[in-house]
C-alpha cells in the first residue's frame, strides 16, 4: 500500500532550472457511482466505474465545448463487475481482464481461474493463480486476461482468505468522448500519451462525496524503479490494457490511482500514470518534485515508477520499449540531476525508513517479487550504463 496520505512537510528538494508547464486537459472530475460487491450466479454489466448518471464522470457531455487545444475523442467507456469468494461468476458483457486479490501467504500454492466461453456452457483449463503479479501487498494480485469470455470460475489458493474478483470490459463498452490535447505531448522532448489520450475516467480517483481517495503529495526525486506488468504480450489493445490496470488498481486496489508513474507498451508508446494536477511536467508539479504513486509498498515517496506492459519472465522488452525505456529514464535522470550508475540511500520522506538501492533499481530490490521478470532484471546494468552514456 502506498505511504499514509497524512504526511510530514518533505525536506528540501532539488529543483529543476526551469519550470515547464502543461495545458488543462480534463474537465472536473466527482462522484463515481461504485457498483456493490455481490457474490453471484449472474451478474449484469453495470455502465461501468461510474455510468452515465455520475456527476462528472471525466468525459465531456454531449453539446459541451472542449478546453482551448483539445479534441474530443471517443472512448469505450469500462464496465465491471465484482464478486466475492469461488462461486461460479456470468457477466452480461465479454470480460477483457479479470482482477483476482486475495489475502494471506503471498505464495499461496493451488489456486487457480478457468473461463467460460459465450455460449456458456464451455469452460476452459484451469490457469495457475501464481506468483501474486506485480504486487507486494499481503497476498496476491493478479490482472488475467480473459479474451472476451463470458464467465469464470475461481479457486482460492491455499491458505488464501477474502478472496475478491472483479470482471473488466474496457474495450467494447458504451463510448464517451475525452478531451485530448490536439498536439502531441512532450517531456523534455520525450512524446508520451497524456491520461487523456488513453482513455483515463478520471472519476475513478473520487469518492463517492467527491473528494479525492488519495490527494496528491510531491517529494524530492530520490530513485527509479523498473517494472513489468504480467499482461499479455503481444497486446492487440495496449491502451484497453492500460485502463484495466487502471481501474484495478484505483477501485479493487483502493489506491485510487493507477500505481505507476509511467508505462511503456511493446510499440514503445509511453503512457501517462499517476495524476499530478494540471501544471508542471507529468508525474511532477511545477517545483519539479515528484508526485507518490503505488508501486513499491512502503518505498513510494521520491520512486519513480515505469511499468513496460507485458510478461518480461522470459522474453526480452521489445526493441521500441527498451528504446523508450532509456530515453524516458535518460530525461529523468537529466532532469534531477542523479548519476544513474549511483548506488544509494533511499530515505522514506514520509515515515524515515531506509532501504541501500541501485538509482535504477527492479522492483524485486525493494521486496519480494518476480517483479520486473528475470529477462528484464537481467537487463538492468545495460539500462544504467546507455542512461549514463548520453547524460
Amino acid at each position: 500500500m502506498p505511504e499514509s496520505p497524512t504526511s510530514p512537510t518533505p525536506p528540501t528538494s532539488h529543483r529543476p532550472a526551469s519550470r515547464v508547464t502543461r495545458r488543462a486537459l480534463i474537465g472536473t472530475a466527482g462522484a463515481v457511482a461504485a457498483g456493490a460487491v455481490v457474490t453471484p450466479a449472474v451478474i449484469a454489466a453495470t455502465g461501468g466505474s461510474g455510468d452515465g448518471d455520475s456527476a462528472g464522470d471525466g468525459a465531456g457531455k454531449a453539446g459541451d465545448a472542449a478546453p482551448a487545444g483539445t479534441t474530443p475523442q471517443s472512448f469505450p467507456k469500462t464496465r465491471s463487475a465484482a464478486a466475492t469468494g469461488e462461486e461460479a461468476v456470468r457477466t452480461a458483457f465479454p470480460i477483457g481482464f479479470v482482477g483476482v486479490a486475495w489475502a494471506g501467504a503471498r505464495h499461496a500454492t493451488g489456486g487457480g481461474i478457468r473461463f467460460t466461453g459465450a455460449d456458456g456452457d464451455e469452460a476452459g483449463a484451469w490457469t495457475p493463480l501464481s506468483g501474486g503479479g506485480c504486487s507486494d501487498s499481503n497476498g496476491g494480485r493478479l490482472l488475467v486476461a480473459a479474451r472476451q469470455a463470458t464467465g469464470y470460475e475461481l479457486r482460492a489458493p491455499q491458505g488464501a482468505t477474502d478472496l475478491l474478483s472483479v470482471a473488466l470490459d474496457t474495450a467494447r463498452g458504451p463510448r464517451h468522448e475525452i478531451p485530448v490535447p490536439t498536439d502531441p505531448t512532450r517531456v523534455r522532448g520525450v512524446e508520451y500519451l497524456s491520461r487523456a489520450a488513453w482513455g483515463a475516467d478520471e472519476s475513478l480517483r473520487f469518492l463517492p462525496d467527491g473528494s479525492e481517495n488519495t490527494p496528491t503529495e510531491f517529494y524530492a526525486f530520490q530513485t527509479l524503479t523498473v517494472h513489468h506488468t504480467v499482461t499479455p504480450n503481444d497486446d492487440p489493445d495496449p491502451a484497453a490494457t492500460v485502463r484495466g490496470i487502471y481501474e484495478f488498481h484505483a477501485l479493487t486496489n483502493d489506491w485510487g490511482d493507477i500505481g505507476y508513474h509511467f508505462l511503456i507498451d511493446e510499440e514503445g508508446r509511453i503512457y501517462e500514470g499517476r495524476y499530478s494536477g494540471e501544471g508542471g511536467l507529468p508525474a511532477h508539479n511545477e517545483e519539479g518534485d515528484l508526485v507518490t504513486a503505488f508501486h513499491v509498498g512502503g518505498f513510494n515517496s521520491g520512486n519513480l515508477g515505469i511499468a513496460l506492459l507485458g510478461d518480461l519472465t522470459e522474453r526480452p522488452p521489445t526493441d521500441a520499449a527498451r528504446a523508450s525505456l532509456t530515453r524516458l529514464v535518460r530525461t529523468a535522470f537529466r532532469l534531477h540531476g542523479r548519476d544513474p550508475l549511483a548506488d544509494v540511500t533511499y530515505v522514506n520522506p514520509v515515515n524515515g525508513v531506509e532501504k541501500d538501492v541501485a538509482e535504477i533499481s527492479g522492483h524485486r530490490d525493494w521486496l519480494e517479487t518476480d517483479c520486473p521478470g528475470e529477462v528484464m532484471y537481467a537487463e538492468l546494468a545495460a539500462l544504467r550504463e546507455a542512461v549514463a552514456s548520453q547524460r
